[in-house]
Parts: C-alpha cells; sequence; structure tokens
C-alpha cells in the first residue's frame, strides 16, 4: 500500500469553526495536509483519501488536527460567501 501527501494552503478572512478543533479559530492562513492511500486495479491507480490534516498555530507552536474534508470545504466556501465583494463601478 502506498501514502501519497499533498499540501496546500487555505485562508480565512473571518473566524471559523470546525469540529475538530473544538473552538472558533482566528483568520489567517492555515496548512492542510490530505493522505491519500492508492489502489490498484484493472490496470489503473485511484486514489482514495485516508486523512485531511489541519496545522493549527499555537503559542508555542502548531497543533495538527485531522478533520472532515467535507466540513473544512463547507467552512471555506462559508468564509468565501461573508467576504467583502468588490462594488461594480
Amino acid at each position: 500500500m502506498s501514502i501519497r501527501s499533498t499540501r496546500s494552503t487555505v485562508t480565512f478572512a473571518s473566524p471559523f469553526r470546525l469540529k475538530a478543533t473544538g473552538e472558533i479559530l482566528p483568520p489567517g492562513s492555515y496548512e492542510v495536509e490530505t493522505d491519500e492511500e492508492a489502489i490498484e486495479g484493472n490496470g489503473h491507480i485511484v486514489y482514495r483519501r485516508v486523512a485531511t490534516l489541519l496545522y493549527v498555530p499555537t503559542a508555542s507552536g502548531t497543533r495538527v488536527c485531522t478533520v472532515d474534508p467535507a466540513e473544512l470545504a463547507a467552512a471555506i466556501a462559508a468564509d468565501a460567501q461573508r467576504a467583502p465583494h468588490p462594488e461594480a463601478s
């Protein structure tokens, strides 16, 4: 079994909450790591997500929280809806 990991950064303009963190997190940029395992079959390789990790900065370093990817995507979408939109001229 092979695992691949990808990292990305998400930026929140407003405070947000995820169940896994147990708190309201401040606006800012957060690292996200997605781990996927390879599943081979019929000459094709597909990947299945096995973990989504959110790196939360703390006063003493960084805390890693395993989060629900659907909940994270919903929080990102909600934040985008709250972001101010430039007015048309």
